[in-house]
């Protein structure tokens, strides 16, 4: 969105749900990446621009409780038309829940049976929707994760949680991803479908990748191109693409350490460019 020229109030892409211009951004998005995976005979999983459509997010940036179930319901809606147009490959419909607070700095935490309360209210009108599965992105701490599971499970919608690290490898609350990833499955009776790690560089948690048994659970890695720490950047006015072949590489051999890992993509600083590195690199490791 940043080559483009366009803000993201609050870090929210819905806004871009309620104009022609931001929906036909969304739609050539959704194209690009279903016409990579036909490319390189691969599934695609689409991520709903439904990071902050939460109450206290959304509330942030001017929504009412009654505009999010909205846009949330029509954020799968268009993602859904996009599959029906682009199709032919197995495409999944994933609802982008985001963390309550702040993900880098998450100064107040809830526990699992308030997170649960709170992200219920959005997962419910996701639920009424056609979608296929739940992702938990960018959180910071053990129970907010348990929350959204336990919400998703109420509906019995697949739910895969998504914790981000600081450069040391660990949580923004300092749990090791070990922890984080054995106290969720613990308090759901491991019902999430399956871990990744996103919103970081691999030189930020490459080194606490092991082969324990939790690493198992650990099946997609969502990267960022930037090496750059969250609070640089929060505070960066240039977008720093990092290197786009490298990244690739990078993930790469992160997935022939760990072959069980299926899942691969690009957060903070990342486009198609890097997403092409990264599906070739994998492909030929």
């Amino acid at each position: 969105m940043f080559t483009h020229s366009i803000e993201l109030p609050g870090f929210a892409s819905l806004p871009l749900l309620e104009s022609k211009t931001g929906r036909a951004h969304l739609h050539g998005y959704y194209r690009d990446l279903i016409s990579l995976g036909k490319e390189h005979s691969i599934g695609v999983i689409l991520e709903s621009p439904t990071w902050v459509a939460n109450r206290d997010r959304g509330a942030a940036i001017g929504y009412t409780p009654g505009q999010l179930i909205d846009l949330n319901k029509r954020a799968i809606a268009h993602m859904c038309d996009a599959r029906d147009e682009f199709g032919d490959l197995p495409t999944v419909i994933s609802a982008n829940v985001g963390p309550r607070a702040d993900a880098y700095s998450p100064s107040e935490q809830m526990s699992a049976e308030e997170a649960e309360a709170y992200h219920v209210e959005q997962i419910t009108a996701l639920a009424e929707t056609h979608v296929d599965m739940i992702s938990g992105y960018t959180l910071a701490y053990p129970a907010e994760a348990v929350g959204i599971v336990r919400a998703a499970k109420v509906f019995k919608i697949p739910v895969v949680i998504a914790f981000t690290v600081e450069t040391n490898g660990r949580l923004p609350t300092g749990t090791s991803l070990e922890e984080a990833i054995t106290q969720v499955d613990a308090k759901t009776d491991g019902y999430a479908a399956y871990f990744m790690i996103n919103c970081a560089h691999p030189d930020h948690f490459v080194n606490v990748l092991t082969d324990g048994p939790w690493m198992k659970r650990v099946r997609g890695i969502i990267a960022n191109a930037s090496r750059c720490s969250h609070a640089e950047l929060d505070e960066a006015e240039e977008l720093d693409n990092g290197n786009p072949n490298e990244l690739g590489q990078q993930l790469a051999e992160i997935r022939r350490r760990f072959p069980h890992i299926g899942v691969l993509g690009g957060c903070c600083g990342t486009d198609m460019r890097h997403l092409t590195c990264i599906v070739r690199a994998a492909k030929a490791s």
